[in-house]
């Protein structure tokens, strides 16, 4: 039966001499014998055994945890259980690590777009980043109510233009005219601006904001805190204590 020094153990594992020495004093690679003298003397389990370690090693595994694991009856049916949580941890870390690495594409994509860079600016970024989901959760709503009277309103015109049926597009102007205030006052109790000038969060008046210039993410307003008149970045309004 062949027999590996700490040389040829390391060599065939692709680990230093030092690694398979500290596994030694650990308790979780005791050598099968000792030479004449005084060298370790490793077996063909032993070598198994390390190959073992240095894939839980691999995989994450603590040596204390590999420890106990390998003193198991049944390791085998362990190291499934330990390597499927492990699995689970890392897939968790990746996710985390990806969602920052998205926050920080949209931080750098955000400050481009900035032609007055500033530290206030990197917090009226943060502030957009913290509601942009509320923001386009609120967005979507919109749209999904929306598309109801889309279709009514479509099905009616060709109703009255093919069959010369025309009171279905009468119930739809009856119903829009409710939802329209409605959606259009939820949307504005929902959003606030902040203020290129002074940086703050302010919620204008409904009739300023319904009837300024706009586009998907600017409006033009007048800020409540420093009155500074101009394109105002809109952003989910978050109620403060």
């Amino acid at each position: 039966m062949s027999k590996y020094t700490t040389g040829e153990m390391a060599k065939l594992c692709g680990v230093s001499v030092r690694t398979v020495q500290y596994y030694d004093t650990r308790g979780v690679l005791t050598p099968s014998e000792l030479s004449e003298g005084g060298r370790r003397l490793y077996s063909e389990g032993d070598l198994k055994r390390m190959k073992v370690i240095c894939f839980l090693r691999e995989a994450g595994i603590s040596i204390n945890g590999i420890g106990k694991l390998l003193s198991e009856a049944d390791p085998e049916s362990v190291i499934y259980v330990l390597l499927e949580q492990q699995k689970n941890e890392l897939s968790e870390e990746i996710e985390e690590r990806q969602s920052k690495l998205r926050l920080l594409s949209d931080i750098e994509r955000e400050l481009k777009s900035v032609s007055d860079f500033s530290i206030e600016s990197i917090g009226d970024i943060a502030y957009q980043m913290k509601t942009k989901k509320e923001l386009k959760y609120l967005r979507a709503i919109m749209l999904l109510t929306a598309i109801p009277f889309g279709i009514l309103q479509w099905g009616s015109i060709v109703l009255w233009i093919v069959k010369g049926i025309w009171w279905p597009f009468a119930v739809w102007s009856v119903l829009v005219i409710p939802y329209g205030v409605w959606i259009t006052r939820y949307y504005f109790t929902n959003v606030a601006y902040i203020c290129p000038r002074c940086h703050e969060v302010f919620k204008p008046n409904f009739k300023e904001a319904f009837w300024a210039r706009h586009t998907l993410t600017l409006r033009k307003l007048t800020c409540t805190h420093c009155g500074h008149k101009g394109f105002c970045v809109e952003t989910y309004r978050r109620e403060t204590n």
